[in-house]
């Protein structure tokens, strides 16, 4: 059967489909909204891509997106004491809009899930393992408040306690502006057990 789409539009259809979070109908809406985009526009995309590609790399020490190795905030002067354990490069920028945390990251790029194939060998925790030599005393893990994020958290717990440092998981609680009618179980567990006395 002979295919309806010209090949180089379906190859840029199947090249959008694997991206994450892009299905077929999303994949096919950005191709043909591309063919509709100036010309000039469309390089403009694509050498930003290409830049990106060639430019950015990974931190050698924390793994976090960087131009320069090792990246500004392994090389700034920052807190060595601490270190926060995230799951991807997006939680760094997150916890650094806060301006609160001083202290290094680690980013393990993912988190362990049996049912994707992920374990700990896929993550960078050799490498948070052998961070802990250079004078830290905290580690925050940071991960994600779903099943795959505690499960991680709970792994580098186990792994990271007897090795000496602190470690620490981010308290979880209600949103600001949020009404308890409407916040489910465990939330507002978390938000009892995590709660501080006021001052």
């Amino acid at each position: 059967m002979a295919t309806l789409l010209i090949e180089p539009v379906a190859k840029l259809i199947e090249a959008f489909n694997r991206l994450p979070g892009i299905g077929p109908k999303t994949a096919q809406r950005l191709t043909f909204y591309l063919l509709r985009m100036p010309a000039e526009q469309a390089r403009g995309l694509a050498e930003a891509i290409v830049e990106v590609k060639e430019r950015i790399g990974f931190c050698t020490v924390c793994f976090n997106i960087t131009e320069s190795d090792p990246c500004w905030i392994c090389r700034g002067a920052r807190d060595k004491s601490m270190i926060c354990v995230v799951e991807e490069p997006l939680d760094v920028l997150a916890l650094e809009r806060t301006g609160h945390y001083k202290g290094l990251y680690h980013v393990l790029h993912g988190a362990i899930s049996p049912m994707e194939g992920i374990g700990p060998e896929e993550l960078r925790v050799r490498e948070l393992v052998g961070r802990l030599g250079e004078g830290v005393q905290e580690v925050i893990l940071a991960t994600n408040p779903n099943l795959e994020g505690e499960a991680t958290a709970m792994y580098l717990t186990k792994l990271l306690s007897p090795l000496g440092p602190r470690v620490t998981r981010l308290a979880r609680g209600l949103p600001v502006g949020g009404d308890l009618e409407y916040a489910d179980e465990v939330t507002l567990t978390r938000a009892l057990e995590g709660r501080r006395e006021l001052r």
